[in-house]
């Protein structure tokens, strides 16, 4: 199967790229050369390629920065969005796309089925949810969406790299303890997406994370215990529980955006496995 992704660079992206499946024969492409944006840019890599399936691992994800920038949001979240899946529709290729559970406002106060009414109360988000429809709009195609959260990788920026950076400089670190969701690795969101470019299982809107839940501070105490145990943190430090309005960011986010993964699960036959395990491979990874 030949498989064209876009966004390669990115977490998911390499991860990706270091999971590639038997029997699929992958191209990758970065930002340097490949431009989303330009569709007439989109047309010439599928027309070079000829990909059975794009996988699209490319997104802006600064969250707080989109409230000032908008406009560069949307161009990447939806509006090269929208280009990747007409040419997806045009030249009868599979479209696969990863989105966000900040699509979601978080009131619902249980996990967050495919099927529940959407409410972002980011610009991110917003973003996000703009690309999800404008791929439902393009009649003919094959598309699945795939919407995740809290990723992060041993390499690039997010949450656990963020966090090992603080533990180092300073003796406390002050983390927000009422917004509950589910750290996933980059590396096995490859695999579901993965699973989902190989099937013809799972179609329309997918959710998937890791197994469990936590909020930020519980994420954080064990990115710290887990990676004082390795000797990446050399000192000792007090992880404090806050409170949203102690840590106001120019972005809003759900405080509960746990999402309902039990169809993919049971459509990709894929085995849930905790976060904290997988966050522990990841930091065995920097240690190496």
């Amino acid at each position: 199967m030949k498989t064209l992704i876009v966004g390669a660079a990115g977490q998911l992206g390499r991860a990706l790229l270091r999971n590639i499946p038997a029997g699929v024969d992958a191209t990758a492409l970065d930002r340097m050369q490949l431009d989303i944006s330009r569709r007439e840019a989109v047309e010439e890599a599928i027309r070079s390629h000829r990909p059975q399936v794009l996988i699209n691992a490319s997104a802006y994800t600064a969250v707080d920065l989109a409230e000032s920038e908008p406009q560069k949001a949307y161009a990447i979240n939806a509006d090269a969005v929208d280009g990747l899946a007409g040419a997806c529709a045009s030249h009868a290729v599979r479209f696969i796309h990863v989105s966000t559970d900040f699509v979601f406002d978080g009131a619902a106060g249980r996990p967050y089925r495919p099927d529940d009414a959407t409410q972002p109360l980011s610009v991110y988000g917003a973003s996000k949810l703009a690309g999800e429809q404008k791929i439902a709009a393009h009649a003919g195609l094959d598309w699945t969406f795939v919407r995740t959260a809290w990723v992060y990788a041993s390499r690039g920026r997010n949450f656990v790299a963020t966090m090992l950076r603080l533990f180092n400089e300073r003796p406390v670190v002050r983390v927000v303890a009422d917004q509950i969701g589910a750290p996933t690795s980059a590396w096995s969101l490859s695999e579901c997406v993965w699973r989902a470019a190989t099937s013809d299982k799972l179609r329309g809107i997918a959710h998937f994370t890791d197994a469990g839940v936590a909020s930020w501070y519980d994420f954080a105490v064990a990115i710290y215990e887990e990676a004082r145990e390795l000797g990446l943190v050399t000192q000792s430090v007090d992880v404090q529980p806050i409170q949203t309005q102690d840590y106001p960011t120019p972005a809003h986010r759900p405080s509960y955006s746990v999402l309902d993964v039990t169809a993919t699960i049971a459509a990709l036959g894929l085995t849930p496995v905790h976060w904290r395990t997988h966050l522990r491979q990841v930091l065995r990874e920097l240690r190496a």
